[in-house]
């Protein structure tokens, strides 16, 4: 029997995958946005089983996303492979909210995946998803959607006049710019907001796959062919090659922007994103996550999927026989390696020495108090990926405060006006205490709420903190490092609100949800905070 691929392949926030197969294995590259190193990029053998295997924008001279806004960062990458090199096209979003995007368009090499990769080579501005295709012919054609800003289109409310269409552009390995015209090469569907285009090579034809709808629940991939690679762009019969936006009833939600890849035996597949919302908001906590579908070439020329129809499957056929490894349900960290394990992220800084060290106090993650929980420049925020919609998470932490404006704990976050906190801190009457600081969807402002009051006085040590999420319900525990018994404290919190959908709602913000360990000290004192494990618990699907 034809072993099964089980979706979403890469589960959690892992959106906009570019797949490269080089020889029997294959890579996907993800946007990861504000959060650092950028770009993750996992590896299979089968196209069943994933791991991670390197996050390559990891130094100041690559990237540096200090002051980038929510949901702006590292937009869409495209990996390839020719030359006997790897390619990375990646852009970095400055801006989100007004008419402007401020999009610059990069690209890295390096000779293996696992390697390290090169300083950026500066392409262009002119508009976010670029992707590069090698033709057969030696040359080679860089391509990106076109932002104007002439338009009502602004962050959180895209308008199609904005999304200018793909250009195309010859890219000239050895001057290292582009050269000769710009061409407008498709203006998209009927759908409209034509983006993330990438570009392949079948039978004297060039297919152009794009994701168009916006990046909710009317997102879809497009398939557009030409016998020239300057067009005219012929339209799929279908239009669209995936998407769920007529059928609320799937189980993949949002599908599109995605990319085709052969197997070696010529088997036809194509990524996508998706989203699996939860009831009764259908709100996306894991934000949008990776899938793959089978594709079938039909007479007519044209790619389909295997089902026969637009709405991706959760379960379709591997191209071999093969096993399935089930991902650990509990991995915890000790952080006795003196390295970061590699699930955890930070957020914008290409410096982490001045927000962690391993060093400092041997088995602890050291975090160092800088700006408030949701700050755009220098926040001590080290977490990992929400898998699962239901997880428990746990931390010790030793830290000793003299002030309110000093707290370090565990934090659900999604970004500066969506997140719910449990962390020590400072009260003038009650001395040392544990306390909840929420922010659930208050967009512009980012309002704190305090569901716990002034907290629960704790004597002096280490505080064991965990958080439960069951869904859409939060629930938050502590207890002294004696103590056997955890004690909740506060009400069950809206952790559905930690989701794209939550704040101002569908494309206001578009990553997804974090668990992990902060500390902020807006006194300036830099206060430490030592975190000596971390464990995360699957709880289910």
């Amino acid at each position: 029997m034809t072993a099964m691929i089980r979706n979403p392949i890469l589960p959690g926030f892992n959106p906009d995958p570019s797949i490269c197969r080089v020889g029997d294995d294959y890579y996907i590259a993800t946007s990861t946005f504000e959060w650092y190193p950028g770009v993750q990029i996992h590896h299979s053998r089968d196209l069943v089983n994933w791991r991670l295997v390197r996050r390559p924008l990891e130094r100041a001279s690559q990237l540096d996303m200090r002051g980038n806004p929510d949901s702006c960062g590292i937009w869409a990458p495209c990996l390839s492979y020719c030359d006997g090199l790897f390619w990375l096209v990646y852009t970095d979003v400055k801006r989100f909210d007004g008419n402007f995007k401020d999009a610059h368009n990069y690209i890295v090499t390096a000779e293996a995946v696992e390697a390290t990769w090169s300083d950026p080579v500066y392409v262009n501005s002119s508009g976010f998803d670029p992707s590069l295709f090698h033709d057969d012919d030696g040359r080679k054609w860089f391509l990106n959607m076109q932002w104007n800003h002439r338009s009502e289109s602004f962050g959180g409310a895209p308008k199609h006049p904005a999304f200018d269409g793909i250009l195309l552009q010859e890219w000239d390995e050895r001057s290292r710019k582009l050269v000769g015209p710009v061409k407008n090469i498709f203006a998209g569907s009927s759908l409209g907001l034509v983006e993330g285009p990438h570009l392949f090579k079948r039978d004297g034809w060039y297919y152009l796959t794009t994701a168009e709808g916006g990046t909710g629940y009317d997102h879809a991939v497009t398939m557009a062919r030409s016998r020239s690679i300057h067009g005219p762009y012929d339209i799929h019969p279908n239009a669209h090659l995936i998407t769920s936006k007529d059928h609320p009833e799937a189980a993949l939600q949002r599908a599109g922007h995605g990319q085709y890849v052969e197997t070696p035996d010529g088997q036809a597949y194509h990524t996508h994103l998706c989203g699996r919302p939860l009831p009764p908001h259908r709100r996306c906590t894991l934000g949008r996550e990776t899938a793959l579908q089978k594709c079938v070439w039909r007479e007519d020329g044209w790619l389909y999927l295997e089902n026969g129809g637009v709405v991706p499957e959760v379960i379709v056929p591997a191209p071999a026989e093969t096993s399935s490894v089930p991902l650990p349900a509990v991995i915890e960290t000790d952080f006795d390696e003196g390295v970061l394990a590699p699930e955890f992220q930070w957020l914008r800084t290409p410096m982490p020495e001045r927000i962690f060290s391993l060093q400092r106090r041997e088995g602890h993650l050291r975090l160092f108090g800088r700006e408030s929980i949701g700050s755009w420049f220098e926040q001590a925020l080290v977490a990992r990926r929400q898998d699962h919609h239901s997880f428990r998470a746990e931390t010790v932490v030793d830290f000793a405060p003299h002030t309110y404006q000093q707290v370090a704990g565990l934090t659900h976050y999604y970004n500066r006006h969506k997140f719910h906190a449990l962390g020590v801190t400072w009260h003038e009457m009650l001395g040392r205490v544990v306390t909840i600081l929420s922010c659930p969807g208050d967009f512009p402002h980012g309002r704190l709420q305090y569901p716990a009051g002034s907290g629960v006085a704790v004597p002096d040590g280490p505080v064991q903190l965990a958080m439960e999420v069951r869904d859409n319900d939060l629930q938050f525990f502590w207890r002294e490092a004696t103590q056997a018994d955890w004690q909740p404290i506060g009400p069950v919190l809206d952790a559905g609100v930690v989701s794209d959908e939550g704040g101002r709602g569908e494309h206001g913000s578009f990553t997804g949800a974090f668990t992990g360990m902060f500390a902020f000290d807006t006194s300036g004192s830099a206060m430490t905070a030592d975190f000596d494990r971390f464990r995360y618990e699957a709880l289910g699907l």
